[in-house]
C-alpha cells in the first residue's frame, strides 16, 4: 500500500466535498420538485395542456387532437439525455405494461422533444425503440417547441440558436403528465414517484373517470 501523501490527502479531500455538493445539490432539486408537484395539485386542476402542432417520430403531423379518446402519458425530454429521461421513459413503460394487463389498450405513452435542433423525427424513432412500442414521439421548431412546453407548464432551457452538432446537455422540468380521453390534466408525477405510486395513482384517477362517465375511455 503506498504512502499517503499531501497530494493524495488533497484529492481526497476534493472528492469528498465534490460529493458533498452533488448530493446536496440533488437534495435541493428534489426537494423544489416535489414542492412543484405539490402546487400543481394544490388549487384543484391546474390549467395544463393546450393546443400545439409538432411532427411525429415517423412525419406525420400530430396536435393536441390526437390526444383524444384516450388516456395519454406526456413527458418532455431529449435523446441525449444521459439518465434522467431514460430512467423516467423506463417508469412510463413499466406502469403501462401493468395497467394494460388490467385495463386494456387505453393509453397513448407520448415524449416530446425539448431539444429540436438535434432531435430529429428519425433519431427520437430510434430512441423510442428501447421504451414501450406504443410511443409517440413528438417534435417541431423552436417556436412550436416554446408553445407545447408554456402550454404544459414546462422549463427548458435549450436557446434557439442551439448548434444541431453541438455537445450540450438541456435542463427541464421533470414530470410525467397524465391526461385524461377528453385532454384535461388529471395528475403530475415527479421523478420520486414511484412506478407503484404512479400506477396506483393511475389507477384511482380511471376509476374516477368510470363513475362520472360511465366508461373507461
Amino acid at each position: 500500500m503506498g504512502a499517503f501523501t499531501p497530494m493524495s490527502a488533497l484529492l481526497f479531500v476534493l472528492t469528498g466535498a465534490g460529493l458533498v455538493y452533488y448530493f446536496r445539490t440533488e437534495k435541493q432539486r428534489l426537494e423544489e420538485e416535489r414542492e412543484k408537484e405539490k402546487q400543481l395539485k394544490s388549487y384543484g386542476r391546474p390549467h395544463v395542456g393546450g393546443p400545439f402542432s409538432l411532427t411525429t417520430h415517423d412525419g406525420k403531423p400530430f396536435t393536441e387532437n390526437d390526444l383524444l379518446g384516450k388516456w395519454s402519458l406526456v413527458y418532455f425530454g431529449f435523446t441525449n439525455c444521459p439518465d434522467i429521461c431514460p430512467a423516467e421513459l423506463d417508469k412510463i413503460t413499466a406502469v403501462l405494461e401493468k395497467i394494460q394487463k388490467e385495463h386494456g389498450d387505453i393509453f397513448l405513452p407520448v415524449f416530446i422533444s425539448v431539444d429540436p435542433a438535434r432531435d430529429t423525427p428519425s433519431r427520437i424513432a430510434q430512441y423510442l425503440e428501447d421504451f414501450h412500442p406504443s410511443f409517440v414521439g413528438l417534435v417541431g421548431s423552436y417556436p412550436d417547441t416554446k408553445s407545447v412546453c408554456k402550454a404544459y407548464r414546462v422549463y427548458f432551457s435549450t436557446p434557439p440558436n442551439a448548434d444541431p452538432k453541438g455537445d450540450y446537455l438541456v435542463d427541464h422540468s421533470i414530470f410525467i403528465y397524465l391526461m385524461d380521453p377528453s385532454g384535461k390534466f388529471v395528475d403530475a408525477f415527479g421523478q420520486i414517484v414511484t412506478p407503484e405510486d404512479m400506477q396506483a395513482r393511475i389507477d384511482e384517477a380511471i376509476g374516477e373517470w368510470q363513475k362520472e362517465t360511465g366508461k373507461k375511455v
